[in-house]
C-alpha cells in the first residue's frame, strides 16, 4: 500500500509507522480510536482524485481529516485504511471582493481566510472557537457554528461553491460565485454530510462586511439559574445578539488556574454578549435592552469594553476555556445537545445532576443564544470505570435533550460518538431514507465508514470494541 502511494504521489507525501498510528487515531474526541494504515498528504484537487480511486480499486477505506479538532470522531479512520489529510491544501486561490466572495483550499485555516480580507472591511462570519486552527474543509463537513452564529448563521449559509471528490475518485463540482442556482440543492446536502458523500477540496464561501459598530458586555450573576433566565428572556424581547455566550463556575476555576484570570467574588455565571450593527443608535438601544434585563434577573456587576483591546481581554475567557480545561484533568469531552431556550434553567440543573450521579466532572461553556449546550466532562481516559462514566452521561444528557424537543447536535456533528444516539430523532423509515442517499453516493461504504448512521455492515464489531473504551 505504502509503496503503491509512493509512486502516485511522491515518497514525502505518504506517512506511516507506529508514531503516525497514534497522532492520527482519533480527533479530539479522544474516547474513540482506530489507527490508519497511512496518511497522504495530497496538495491538489487531482491527487485527491488520484488517492481515492486507488482506494476504490483496492477496496481501502479512506477518510478525509483536516486540523482534527472535530469533537465527535469525525476523522477518525474507523475502519483503518487511508487517512487524506488536507494540511498542504492550505492556499487562498482568488478573493473577489466586488461580489463578496473567495475561493480558498479545504485545508485552509478558518480565521485566515477572515484575516485575509480584513483590509476590504470583510470577513468569513462562521466563528468557531477553534477557529485559529480549524480548517474550512472541517467547517464544511460538521456545518460548524460558533459564538457569532446566532445572528449570521453557520456555515452553509455561507457557502456558494464547492469542488469534491466524489466516493469513486470523480471530481465534482456544485455550485459557484453565485447563490441560489437551480436544480435540487446538492450544495446544502454534501454541507453537513461529515465527509461520508466525498472530500471537499475547494470551496466559493460568501464574505459578510464587518460591522462598524460593536458593543461588548461581560455579565456575574451568582446563580447559573440567573443567567440562563436572562439568555431566555433576551430572546423573548426579539433582540438578537451578535454573541450570547454562557460560562459557569467549571470554566471560571479552569481559566483562573490557567490563566489567573479574576472575577467578582460569588460569580457563579457569567454571560458574554456582543451586539453589533452599522447605526450606532440602533446598536445602544439593543445593548441597553439587553443590560435592563440582566439587572431584572439579579446580575452582580457588568463589564463594558470601550477600545478593541478591552473588547479581546473580554472575550478572553470564552475563547481560552476549552485549552483551560486541561488543568482540571488530562481528559475532556465535550457534548453539544441543542434544547429550545427556554428549557435551558432546568436543562443545566439536569447536567449537574447526572455529573454527580455520576462522578465526573462538568463545567459548561456554550452558545446560550441559540440553546446549543457544550457540557465539558473532564476525567482521566486511563481509567475505563471514568470512560464509562462519561460515555453513560453523555447518553443521559443526550436523550434529555430530545424529549425537551432539542436535538443530538448543533454543530459537532455525529460522527462515531453519536451514531447509536441519532435514532431517538429519527425513525426507521427515515434513516432508511439518509441511508438510500448516502449509498447513492458512496455505495462500496469505503469513504468514511461507520459514521453517522447506526448499525452499519461491517461496523458492527468496531463499535462494540470502542465502547467505552480507551487507550
Amino acid at each position: 500500500m505504502v509503496q503503491e502511494l509512493h509512486d502516485l504521489l511522491g515518497a514525502d507525501s505518504v506517512l506511516s509507522g507506529v508514531a503516525i498510528e497514534r497522532v492520527y487515531d482519533c480527533d479530539a474526541y479522544t474516547v474513540d480510536r482506530s489507527k490508519p494504515a497511512c496518511v497522504v498528504l495530497p496538495s491538489t484537487t487531482e491527487d485527491v482524485a488520484k488517492v481515492v480511486k486507488w482506494c476504490n480499486q483496492n477496496d481501502v477505506p479512506f477518510t478525509a481529516r483536516g486540523a482534527g479538532t472535530g469533537l465527535s470522531g469525525g476523522s477518525m479512520p474507523a475502519m483503518g485504511g487511508v487517512v487524506i489529510a488536507t494540511k498542504r491544501m492550505t492556499e487562498i486561490l482568488e478573493i473577489d471582493v466586488e461580489n463578496r466572495c473567495l475561493l480558498a483550499q479545504s485545508g485552509a485555516v478558518n480565521a485566515r481566510l477572515s484575516d485575509s480580507v480584513k483590509q476590504y472591511g470583510l470577513h468569513f462570519a462562521p466563528d468557531p472557537s477553534s477557529q485559529s486552527v480549524s480548517t474550512l474543509g472541517g467547517n464544511i463537513a460538521e456545518n460548524a457554528g460558533g459564538p457569532h452564529t446566532l445572528k449570521y448563521g453557520v456555515t452553509v449559509q455561507h457557502i456558494l461553491g464547492l469542488t469534491l471528490v466524489a466516493p469513486d475518485g470523480e471530481i465534482v463540482k456544485l455550485g459557484g460565485r453565485v447563490a441560489g442556482g437551480p436544480g435540487y440543492d446538492l450544495l446544502a446536502l454534501f454541507v453537513g454530510s461529515e465527509g461520508t458523500l466525498g472530500l471537499v477540496t475547494e470551496a466559493w464561501i460568501k464574505l459578510t462586511p464587518l460591522p462598524t459598530v460593536i458593543r461588548t458586555i461581560l455579565i456575574s450573576f451568582p446563580t447559573v439559574r440567573a443567567a440562563t433566565q436572562t439568555v431566555a428572556d433576551i430572546i423573548a424581547t426579539g433582540t438578537i445578539p451578535a454573541a450570547l455566550e454562557m460560562m459557569d463556575k467549571g470554566i471560571l476555576n479552569a481559566l483562573s488556574a490557567a490563566f489567573g484570570l479574576t472575577y467578582p467574588e460569588g460569580t457563579e455565571a457569567l454571560l458574554l454578549i456582543e451586539c453589533d450593527g452599522d447605526d450606532a443608535t440602533t446598536v445602544d438601544e439593543e445593548i441597553e435592552t439587553v443590560r435592563k434585563i440582566c439587572e431584572s434577573n439579579g446580575s452582580s456587576s457588568i463589564a463594558t469594553a470601550a477600545t478593541d483591546a478591552e473588547r479581546a481581554k473580554l472575550w478572553k475567557a470564552r475563547k481560552s476555556g476549552v485549552g483551560a480545561m486541561g488543568r482540571l484533568a488530562p481528559s475532556v469531552v465535550t457534548h453539544d445537545g441543542v434544547i429550545p431556550r427556554s428549557k435551558l434553567p432546568e436543562m443545566l440543573d439536569h447536567v449537574y445532576a447526572v455529573a454527580a450521579k455520576h462522578q465526573i466532572g462538568v463545567a459548561n461553556l456554550f452558545h446560550a443564544g441559540d440553546g446549543n449546550l457544550h457540557p465539558c466532562f473532564y476525567f482521566d481516559d486511563r481509567d475505563p470505570k471514568q470512560v464509562e462514566s462519561v460515555v453513560a452521561a453523555g447518553e443521559a444528557i443526550i436523550r434529555r435533550c430530545v424529549d425537551l424537543g432539542g436535538s443530538v447536535t448543533g454543530e459537532h456533528g455525529i460522527g462515531i460518538e453519536k451514531s447509536d444516539l441519532i435514532g431517538l430523532m429519527f425513525d426507521e423509515p427515515s434513516l432508511d431514507l439518509q441511508r438510500r442517499v448516502r449509498d447513492a453516493f458512496n455505495s462500496k461504504a469505503l469513504c468514511n465508514p461507520c459514521k453517522i448512521l447506526p448499525s452499519q455492515k461491517g461496523c458492527t464489531e468496531h463499535k462494540r470494541r470502542w465502547r467505552g473504551t480507551a487507550w
